[in-house]
């Protein structure tokens, strides 16, 4: 009876913490959803200076909020996002518009993709 119950405390403890890692998830990758949109509006409004200081503020989100994503994330993912950032700071340095908004738009689907895939349900469990 007692390796049962110590058997559910432990299951218990998993799924509370993959509750709160997927929260941790989707606010972190909302916050920098967000700041991609900044982004999406300068470049519409061509407002380089505007989509410059976005791609900055979105630099320092990951920097701040995605830290600790490499210890439950696959590093591979993890790397895809960083090159994206580097091609969008360059392509938004540069003033290339079209490939600013290619760019920022795999950058999205990436970054929202995550909290999905890495959420707890029945199809990710099978």
């Amino acid at each position: 009876m007692r390796l049962l119950v110590v058997l559910l405390i432990i299951f218990a403890a998993i799924v509370s913490f993959s509750f709160w890692t997927n929260h941790m998830l989707r606010e972190s990758a909302g916050e920098m959803l967000q700041k991609i949109e900044q982004i999406e509006q300068g470049l519409e409004n061509n407002q380089w200076e505007q989509a410059r200081t976005g791609t900055d503020e979105l630099e320092e989100t990951w920097d701040k909020k995605a830290n600790w994503w490499p210890t439950v994330l696959d590093h591979q993912e993890i790397d895809n996002i960083e090159f994206s950032m580097a091609k969008t700071r360059e392509y938004i340095n540069t003033e290339n518009a079209p490939l600013s908004w290619g760019q920022l738009s795999e950058l999205k689907l990436m970054i929202g993709h995550i909290p999905e895939k890495e959420s707890l349900n029945l199809k990710n469990l099978f």
